[in-house]
């Protein structure tokens, strides 16, 4: 049972489909995202394999198959975005994030070994686009951990713009106020948190400028958002966005910061 209303959204104006998770045609540059609509994820369907009763901070191996709307099983994907394979693993109160690459072997099965922080429940939301097909499809799966399960915390929006990781200033702004059904335009600008000067020397990850991933508060909302522009080293990378519903959204943007990966997590109300 699907539970999640997903919208991939990737626009970069010099190689649009070298960077985006979905094969946008080229002609979609005119619409400008005024029609992005949620995948439906109709086209596929998923059967994961999760060990019984796992337990937080020892290694699980997941497997997961995709298959067609048929029940036949799927071998061949695209490689998007340098992988196969993207997997955003969240708890409940979105206060854990990881964004992970299963392996993908010659019978169809994707693997991967991963670990849980903390007792609770995880959603496991899997990105990938079957060869041959129009579109990239999502598909999602709820497991339980065992373990000391922290005090959810409400999820709220920030009332700050800026915020320190691993010695780097990272602030969130839009160019206008974010509204539900608008394309607007979300940069995040990196500085040195000592010296304050603008950070210059950003690499690619997997692939592009950066990576950003929006979830709503009811964990139904999934966003994974590709910068505007595919090239350039900072300080600010912009992303054009679309929020589909009004409420509370938790975004992550991650970069390459002089070889280490920073992920900034940022809450955002909707109008």
């Amino acid at each position: 049972m699907r539970s999640i209303i997903v919208l991939c959204i990737s626009l970069c104006t010099l190689a649009l489909t070298a960077c985006g998770a979905a094969n946008i045609p080229t002609s979609s540059l005119q619409m400008q995202m005024s029609s992005m609509k949620p995948v439906s994820g109709d086209d596929t369907e998923s059967t994961w394999n999760v060990p019984k009763n796992p337990h937080a901070n020892q290694n699980v191996t997941i497997s997961i198959q995709i298959e067609d709307k048929h029940g036949k099983l799927i071998k061949k994907f695209d490689t998007v975005n340098t992988k196969k394979m993207h997997l955003i693993v969240v708890n409940k109160d979105l206060s854990y994030f990881a964004h992970i690459h299963p392996v993908l072997h010659s019978d169809g099965t994707f693997t991967i070994t991963t670990s849980f922080p903390e007792g609770g429940d995880y959603k496991l939301i899997a990105e990938m686009t079957p060869s041959g097909f129009p579109d990239y499809s999502i598909e999602s799966h709820w497991i339980h951990v065992q373990g000391k399960t922290p005090k959810q915390h409400p999820i709220a929006a920030d009332n700050v713009t800026n915020k320190t990781i691993n010695g780097i200033k990272v602030s969130i702004s839009f160019d206008q106020t974010v509204k539900a059904k608008k394309n607007v335009n979300m940069v995040f600008t990196m500085h040195d948190a000592n010296t304050n000067k603008p950070i210059h020397t950003l690499k690619p990850y997997l692939g592009a400028m950066g990576h950003a991933t929006a979830i709503d508060k009811d964990n139904k909302i999934f966003l994974h958002i590709h910068p505007l522009y595919a090239t350039g080293n900072g300080p600010g990378v912009t992303f054009m966005t679309y929020f589909p519903q009004k409420g509370i959204y938790k975004v992550w943007g991650q970069f390459n910061v002089n070889g280490k990966l920073v992920t900034a997590p940022f809450i955002v109300k909707v109008l």
